[in-house]
């Protein structure tokens, strides 16, 4: 099975401050009138989505340079999602199609205050089914920051993949970036959730949490430090824990604070914690100094607070990824 030769430009591609994102990448299907059920809801707006996916997208849409590794059903639906990361300026080499498998597909409830649940249909999906054997590692080893999730870690072959690529991004000195990004329903129970997510845990140089997720891992108070900082180990980078509207909070081995979140209508939280980090991702491919200059951290991740508040004003994930001038003009309103 070949991968797609036809993504963005080799020179594009191999420019300085490469983000590579992995994982899986899937139609979301959103009810088009919010805070009702499933069965309630008389129809759906069709919207690319996948935490890792998102991401590339945001890195692209925010000005850099990003490639998305991963496998998809050989449908109508994967060769639309491929279609769209090259629209959005992600470089698709390391794609591919499995002829035997669908794309994954997720049906996302809205409540009413723009929150989720979701109810997927991967049986096995394809994304689940990339190989070690099939990974452009060629690809990986250009990056300068190598981006995933936990949804890759749930099964086989996809797992052993996703180990191989993180080790030789590790071993090529690739700075590797994490958001876990829960989905209980994927996983056979929530402490298997915990013990997958927990697995590659200090394979990481920097890692983004959501409060429910520091909640969910540690199983306590998201607000208390203590629990938070359970979360640290020695060589990590730098640990942000967002916390929705109310913005982020960030710890180094040196420094830690707080910044606070943008008030904004807010339509659908779907990606918004993938916009604040492909802004975080963009930042820090450009200069990793900012793990050591709180100054210049602060910046950035009051640029990403901005990021991930816009993208809650409208539906879908990739659609609503906030262009850099958006998110300069939110700061400047100064309504954080």
């Amino acid at each position: 099975m070949a991968p797609l030769g036809d993504g963005v430009s080799p020179a594009a591609a191999a420019a300085p401050g490469l983000v590579v994102s992995f994982g899986e990448m899937l139609i979301d299907f959103v009810p088009n009138v919010a805070g009702v059920s499933l069965a309630e809801s008389g129809g759906f707006v069709k919207a690319p989505g996948g935490a890792p996916a998102n991401v590339a997208c945001a890195v692209s849409k925010l000005g850099g340079s990003s490639a998305f590794v991963g496998k998809f059903g050989d449908d109508e639906f994967g060769h639309m999602l491929v279609e769209i990361l090259k629209q959005n300026g992600v470089n698709a080499e390391g794609c591919l199609f499995d002829q035997d498998a669908r794309t994954a597909l997720a049906f996302v409830t809205l409540k009413s205050n723009g929150e989720r649940e979701f109810m997927f249909y991967r049986n096995p999906s394809a994304d689940m089914l990339l190989t070690e054997a099939e990974l452009n590692l060629d690809l990986i080893r250009r990056a300068r920051i190598f981006h995933y999730g936990s949804i890759s870690l749930i099964t086989e072959p996809c797992r052993s993949a996703h180990v191989a690529a993180m080790r030789a991004a590790k071993a090529g000195g690739i700075l590797c970036s994490y958001d876990p990004n829960v989905r209980l329903p994927l996983w056979p129970s929530a402490q298997a959730a915990r013990d997958g997510i927990m697995s590659i845990w200090k394979e990481a140089d920097f890692i983004k949490v959501s409060d429910d997720e520091v909640a969910f891992l540690t199983q306590g108070d998201a607000n208390d430090e203590k629990n938070v900082l359970s979360l640290w180990f020695e060589g990590l980078k730098l640990l942000v824990v967002t916390d929705g509207e109310k913005g982020c909070r960030y710890f180094t081995k040196d420094f830690k604070g707080s910044l606070p979140g943008y008030a904004v209508n807010t339509v659908d939280t779907t990606g918004a914690g993938d916009a604040f980090v492909g802004s975080l991702l963009v930042n820090v491919a450009k200069d990793d100094s900012i793990f050591y200059n709180e100054e210049k951290l602060r910046e950035v991740l009051q640029f990403s607070n901005a990021c991930g508040a816009i993208c809650t004003t409208q539906k879908g994930a990739i659609p609503a990824l906030p262009t850099t001038a958006a998110a300069l003009e939110l700061i400047n309103k100064g309504s954080n």
